[in-house]
């Protein structure tokens, strides 16, 4: 599609006078002062989740200029053609379709496949739960990047519903010091291996399902067949291994998209086949959400709108992720993945290089952990970052008094970055802790924080699988509006590929030490892990 990048547009141009005129001074102190409805217009409703906006960097006006640049870059048109099934990947030629992963049956593009597969997947999955019959007590998950991320993020996440007879293990680094420490405590058995792998060739995942297979035979195991599972493409590389079950999926769906797909298979054997339809449903919803909701307040659309304002015109280059729910404490890194593969990009759809930054670093970690580590840098750091509380309104345990006290701290974190505190202010508190040696003025100092620093907070009313689903599809359609109006392929993942190549040139040379052509460093250090 024929589509402007978002700075050849005269709205780029617009929101830059913006910006200095308005945009760059804003006191977010202030804007409460002059406005009592700032939390009611800046707020946005989508299905599942609440997002308060109003303690970011902006004001209707600066949401009108980014509607503005959204349209003018087309951005409604590109996300038409996306669930239209149009090649999107323009790099590989190929459609993106995770939305049809989720859409109800006969409601999307290839929904007699997509749904003969969700058939089959949840039917297995119901056939391992019946633990009695199985006799499976642990499941193991061998993958890595998004065949890893997704079901590793969401099975703890959904914890209040998942079989109490089953245990899950995630196992994706190459380094043995992940599988080992797993499988010390297994039964042939009683475990189910699930190899994930599309092409069933990925490196890191095939070394660790053959060190799984090796444990399975030496510790008495008889029947590879029937204790692991792939889901692939590659029926005959699986039937190799000796796998006879396998779940496929399509080139359209990307692997840090594919939660959906059969790489869902652990999750679904997790909160099973009702819970994992839930989840779909939740993530169809926003799917709507995203297509049917006027830019002004579709929520995935202006948070990748918010992004772009904040690296290229505030010029801040992270964000941080604050959960307040212990269950999503690994949502920061499969955000990670799929902000940061996706959108780290240097160069457009043409191919020419960008005069400005695109994807933010991506990270955080839960709730009042966070507080006790990082916060610090947040508050009074020399570098803005603006912060994501997510925060749910009822918990799933019965510690209603911990709880309590968790939605205090997400609320108080928020109000703090916005409001800072003044020398004044610190000046005419107690301190207890602070050395009677300075003097009050220089004190005073150490304990100022400047405010104004911006941060969303997402409500959700309960963690349950729907609204996992809504809020996993709300940050993908937040990634694809943000690399749309970047101008870049948000669907391929080039990156990867170099250090994979040159792993592959080096993993025989550190048998045989042959270190012609390498680098001085690199023949160095190969020279000493030899030695």
């Amino acid at each position: 599609m024929d589509a402007p990048r978002c700075d050849q547009t005269e709205a780029w141009t617009a929101l830059a006078g913006h910006y200095e005129a308005h945009g760059r001074e804003l006191d977010l102190r202030e804007a409460f002062a002059r406005d009592p409805g700032r939390f009611a217009s800046l707020s946005v409703e989508a299905p599942e989740v609440f997002a308060d906006l109003s303690k970011n960097l902006v004001d209707l006006a600066t949401l009108k200029f980014l509607v503005d640049l959204a349209r003018e870059c087309r951005l409604e048109e590109r996300r038409d053609a996306m669930f239209a099934g149009a090649p999107v990947n323009s790099t590989e030629g190929r459609a993106v379709l995770h939305t049809a992963l989720r859409a109800p049956r006969g409601q999307g593009p290839f929904s007699d496949e997509v749904h003969g597969v969700l058939d089959a997947m949840l039917a297995y999955a119901e056939s391992v739960r019946d633990t009695a019959a199985s006799g499976i007590r642990h499941v193991v998950n061998i993958g890595i990047g998004g065949s890893d991320l997704g079901p590793q993020m969401a099975v703890p996440a959904l914890d209040a519903f998942v079989h109490p007879g089953l245990q899950f293990h995630f196992v994706a680094n190459v380094d043995g010091h992940d599988i080992t420490p797993v499988l010390r405590h297994l039964k042939p058995a009683e475990t189910l291996f699930i190899v994930a792998s599309k092409t069933f060739t990925t490196q890191e995942t095939m070394a660790n399902a053959h060190a799984a297979r090796a444990w399975f035979i030496k510790n008495g195991g008889t029947d590879t067949a029937r204790h692991f599972v792939a889901t692939t493409t590659n029926v005959k590389a699986a039937a190799e291994f000796g796998i006879s079950t396998t779940f496929g999926f399509w080139d359209w769906v990307g692997g840090r998209y594919s939660l959906w797909s059969a790489i869902g298979l652990p999750l679904a054997i997790a909160i099973g086949a009702e819970n994992f339809r839930a989840l779909l449903a939740g993530a169809h919803a926003m799917d709507r959400h995203f297509a049917e909701a006027p830019l002004a307040k579709n929520l995935p659309a202006l948070l990748g709108l918010l992004d772009l304002w904040y690296r290229n015109f505030h010029g801040f280059t992270s964000r941080s992720v604050a959960p307040y729910h212990q269950g999503l404490k690994r949502l920061p890194a499969y955000l990670q993945q799929l902000e940061m593969e996706s959108n780290g990009k240097r160069v457009d759809l043409d191919g020419a290089s960008l005069p400005y930054g695109t994807s933010p670093v991506v990270w955080g970690e839960p709730g009042t952990n966070g507080q006790h580590a990082y916060f610090q840098m947040l508050h009074q750091g020399t570098d803005v970052i603006p912060v994501e509380f997510i925060l749910v309104k009822r918990p799933t345990h019965a510690l209603a008094d911990l709880h309590t006290k968790l939605l205090a701290n997400g609320l108080a974190q928020s109000q703090a970055l916005m409001l800072g505190k003044s020398s004044e202010q610190a000046s005419n508190e107690r301190a207890p802790t602070a050395s009677k040696a300075l003097d009050p003025a220089t004190l005073a100092r150490h304990r100022t924080f400047p405010g104004n620093r911006p941060s969303t907070t997402l409500l959700l009313d309960q963690l349950t699988p729907r609204s996992l689903g809504t809020l996993i599809a709300m940050y993908e359609h937040r990634v694809f509006t943000s690399g749309a109006l970047w101008g870049i392929n948000s669907f391929d993942q080039w990156g990867v590929e170099l250090g994979k190549a040159l792993c592959s040139d080096l993993l025989p040379r550190l048998a045989s030490g042959e270190a012609t052509g390498l680098d001085a460093s690199t023949a160095g250090l190969l020279a000493r892990l030899r030695a």
